[in-house]
């Protein structure tokens, strides 16, 4: 078996992409071995660089946890000498991916019909907010965009009380999600190649992404369509339910009966706090009463049953914090685990980031950016590959590999010094693009 061989290994992308979503995509992709060249604007790059920043000399780190192992090239493909150069780029890519506005790229001159016939083995990966076919397509999408009109906000958050509204995520449905989709497209579209010869265009809407994560949601507004109620949720069985899915708390999602739970210290810390998940099966229940300490509910109608803990919710919330309110939420985890509950205590991001058992090559990793900023942490290939271990390099200077790749393209010193001055690779000297 070959060893460390990259997957992507002889794979060229033309990255026109910003921020999140694209940039997410394409450095997956760069760890996995693909050369990635990032199209950025000349005098200030990807809009990343400079937002958050923690220094007003240095990237931020938005933009270096997205941005490893890329090449930079800063082009004005407006210019009649930029699109020469992204033309001659497209000519000898794999995959083109870009994420602008719609019609941005059709205005530019790039669209998927023109790329397709410059270069009918390229691959042409998009990034809009919605289908073509949405009512919504217009609309600028953003992050919360996407979460709430895919159904993520709407069943997110608290049910009850002066904080029950809509709620997004925390995690970046709209964004990382769709880079990691379009990631998905983008290498089944390798894969059909190698069969027909041809590539295709491969569209992705970050209101599809994020509705493909809520896939339960709609399984729960099928079942409420058919029965008028949630069984699993904590409405049920004392509360009335409209005719669409409700937010739910912190309830499991599924058949089990999972909630958080208060630990000691809760008072002073926001995360001291446990999940723990009672599950429907006879014997795993006998052995979670077994490890709660609460056997009488074995004998007892109103808990011996998974239908009927569906029933009385709230007893059940009520004496199970009991138990953790008294207990560090590592105690919980490690008393209750013996007795296989799916048990978990609710860690915050410094917890997870100082945790040594994190930097195991893939889950965190530490890439050296050298200079002012010296390293820093990010979240590495989400999965392994047994004979592969990525490598995790600096993220590109602005504009630091404009020399190599006009170079490679057979641009002369002097062709390129006069693309300095005209405004494709620098800013224009009076300060206009």
């Amino acid at each position: 078996m070959a060893q460390n061989m990259a997957p992507l290994q002889g794979i060229k992308i033309v990255d026109f992409t910003a921020v999140q979503s694209g940039p997410s995509c394409t450095q997956l992709l760069a760890w996995l071995g693909a050369e990635v060249i990032k199209i950025e604007r000349p005098g200030s790059g990807d809009a990343t660089r400079k937002e958050l920043q923690f220094d007003p000399d240095c990237p931020s780190y938005y933009f270096l946890q997205l941005n490893s192992n890329k090449k930079s090239l800063t082009l004005d493909a407006a210019t009649p000498d930029g699109k020469e150069i992204l033309t001659k780029l497209i000519k000898g890519c794999d995959i083109f991916v870009e994420n602008l506005h719609p019609g941005a790229m059709d205005k530019l001159g790039f669209s998927w019909e023109v790329v397709h016939q410059l270069n009918p083995r390229c691959i042409y990966g998009t990034i809009k907010g919605f289908p073509e076919s949405s009512t919504y397509k217009d609309l600028k999408a953003y992050e919360p965009v996407a979460q709430v009109t895919a159904g993520a906000a709407s069943t997110t958050g608290w049910w009850e009380g002066d904080n029950a509204v809509p709620t997004q995520s925390g995690a970046a449905l709209g964004d990382s999600n769709t880079g990691m989709h379009l990631a998905i497209g983008l290498l089944a579209a390798l894969q059909q190649r190698e069969r027909t010869g041809e590539g295709c265009y491969v569209y992705q809407s970050m209101h599809n992404a994020c509705l493909n994560l809520c896939r339960i949601k709609t399984r729960d507004q099928l079942t409420l369509d058919r029965i008028g109620y949630l069984t699993q949720f904590p409405q049920y069985p004392n509360e009335k339910f409209g005719d669409f899915v409700p937010r739910s708390g912190n309830q499991e999602g599924s058949g089990v009966l999972g909630w958080t739970y208060k630990c000691k210290g809760w008072e002073t810390d926001p995360n001291a706090y446990v999940y723990v998940i009672l599950q429907r099966g006879k014997k795993d229940f006998e052995l979670a009463c077994k490890g709660l300490g609460f056997e009488d509910w074995l004998t007892n109608p109103d808990f011996n049953t998974a239908d009927a803990r569906d029933r009385h919710k709230q007893e059940i919330y009520k004496r199970i914090e009991s138990y953790t309110i008294n207990k560090t939420k590592y105690e919980v985890t490690a008393e209750l685990s013996k007795f296989g509950i799916p048990v978990a205590p609710v860690l915050n991001t410094r917890e997870i980031m100082t945790d040594p058992n994190n930097y195991d090559g893939n889950t965190l990793v530490k890439i050296d950016q050298g200079g002012k900023i010296g390293t820093f942490v990010t979240v590495g290939v989400p999965f392994t590959l047994s004979n592969f271990q990525p490598t995790y390099g600096p993220c590109p200077t602005l504009g630091g590999n404009t020399a190599e790749v006009l170079t490679s393209l057979g641009y002369t010193p002097e062709q390129q010094e006069a693309m300095a001055k005209n405004g494709t690779t620098a800013p224009l000297a009076d300060g206009k693009m």
